[in-house]
């Protein structure tokens, strides 16, 4: 934040106000100006709006840190084994949170071609780097363990994800009534707990919303800054390459698709967010280079991922009607939940489509943004089915909570542009949150029982 004092030629005495007027340059580029004779009180209102304006960071990041903390508590004072406090907290390291240990103790290791089941002492070159990296900074820099290393990480992160969800709030002057209900239904999905478990879903999604936060500022330091999460997103996840384009989805909706037909003038307007999307796909890039150079094999992870998980991506499932559940799954069988999740996430992006394309409830403003933000949770949901249509959806409720999650974030910013609707509407839209809230809660709560104790959930 930078403040300005300007003073009048007027000045007669270094040692009164009275003799000369005060300007004071605001951050958003307002500014107070005192008339001479009442200087001091003038400022007294400037020095209390720059002090209502500096913490633009703070509210978010309280509000951030407060979800994440509950979440925590949820999950490690509710409904972790009943033992020690450490011991209820490192429950919540699991099944792949394994994996990740094994590459923060002993880099990535594996035989050429992998090993065809699953030995992380042999293959574990099956996760990104990003994850594992962060945590290993944890571990060495504060000689904790790994797993209290992967923890504090995905934690960390989570308040991350958190912030950058209210401050887009913020950006969008979102009613406060709308932001609770769009927090409510995000930490509410079954897979939320995800968010501080021992695994990648919080600093993806952290990642995510922090590139698309910056890359929609201007500045070079915000294009510094959307680089940045952009390499640490695609560096967690494949999908995150896919996502590096959401600046290029913006352009394109900002200007037209009629560009396209000239391809050099196209490049030359949108030279920036072609860079922002090049950078931001070098944490994935930079994978890949690093295997081909130490194994001579840059898709090493894809071979990891077929070998020892049986992964052989279905390219056309999304299209295939055998690939959609419409039974309601049983509580003990996170398959069919994984299944229903598919389904109720193709029923999400078809419904919001809906709302974008009717023409009675239409809205443009904010469109480029709201279309690169769909394009990101369309691009996670496609290549998170293909990718395990092959072994009954498993793990589809965890990858189809970050499509859920965006989808929220995009249809407030659709849902603020609409008057403030008459109090029954309200009412019902309140109540109808609150209790889709308390059954996704308590699915949730389940999940985190069964996933402390040791039991697959997705």
């Amino acid at each position: 934040m930078r403040s300005e004092i300007v003073f009048d030629e007027s000045l007669k005495s270094s040692c009164s106000l009275d003799g000369f007027a005060v300007s004071l340059v605001l951050p958003g580029g307002t500014a107070c100006r005192a008339p001479k004779g009442f200087a001091r009180k003038q400022l007294a209102a400037c020095d209390y709006d720059v002090m209502t304006r500096l913490p633009w960071l703070l509210k978010p990041l309280l509000a951030g840190l407060t979800v994440t903390l509950l979440q925590l508590a949820m999950a490690v004072g509710l409904l972790a084994p009943e033992e020690s406090l450490s011991e209820r907290y490192s429950a919540l390291v699991q099944h792949d949170s394994y994996w990740f240990m094994n590459i923060i103790d002993r880099g990535y290791q594996t035989i050429v071609p992998p090993i065809d089941h699953k030995v992380m002492e042999v293959s574990n070159v099956a996760f990104f780097p990003a994850y594992p990296a962060i945590a290993g900074l944890f571990r060495y820099g504060f000689k904790i363990d790994s797993s209290t290393a992967l923890l504090i990480t995905a934690q960390l992160a989570a308040s991350g994800f958190w912030c950058y969800f209210f401050l887009f709030c913020k950006r969008w002057n979102v009613s406060p009534a709308l932001q609770i209900c769009g927090a409510l239904l995000i930490a509410a999905h079954p897979a939320a707990f995800f968010l501080v478990a021992g695994y990648s879903e919080s600093l993806f999604l952290m990642a995510l919303l922090g590139f698309i936060y910056w890359s929609t500022m201007e500045g070079r330091s915000a294009k510094i800054w959307a680089a940045l999460h952009g390499i640490v997103m695609s560096a967690t996840r494949i999908a995150g390459i896919v996502c590096a384009a959401f600046p290029l989805v913006c352009s394109v909706f900002q200007t037209g698709w009629r560009g396209l037909l000239e391809p050099r003038r196209w490049l030359r307007e949108h030279w920036r967010a072609i860079s922002i999307t090049i950078v931001a796909a070098c944490g994935a890039i930079g994978f890949f280079v690093y295997s081909q150079l130490r194994w001579g094999q840059g898709d090493i992870y894809m071979l990891t991922q077929a070998a020892g998980w049986g992964i052989v991506p279905d390219h056309l499932a999304v299209f295939k009607p055998g690939s959609y559940r419409w039974l309601v799954p049983a509580l003990n069988n996170p398959t069919e939940a994984s299944q229903i999740s598919m389904t109720l996430g193709a029923l999400l992006l078809v419904g919001v489509a809906l709302c974008e394309l009717l023409p009675a409830i239409r809205r443009r403003a904010g469109l480029p943004m709201r279309a690169g933000i769909y394009f990101c949770a369309a691009a996670i949901y496609y290549i998170s089915v293909s990718g395990v249509a092959c072994v009954d959806m498993e793990s589809m409720l965890r990858y189809e909570f970050c499509v859920h999650a965006l989808i929220v974030l995009a249809f407030l910013n659709f849902l603020r542009q609409f008057r403030t609707p008459p109090m029954f509407v309200r009412a019902f839209g309140i109540t109808a949150v609150a209790l889709l809230s308390a059954a996704g809660l308590c699915v949730q709560g389940w999940y985190v029982w069964n996933f402390t104790r040791g039991n697959w959930v997705a």
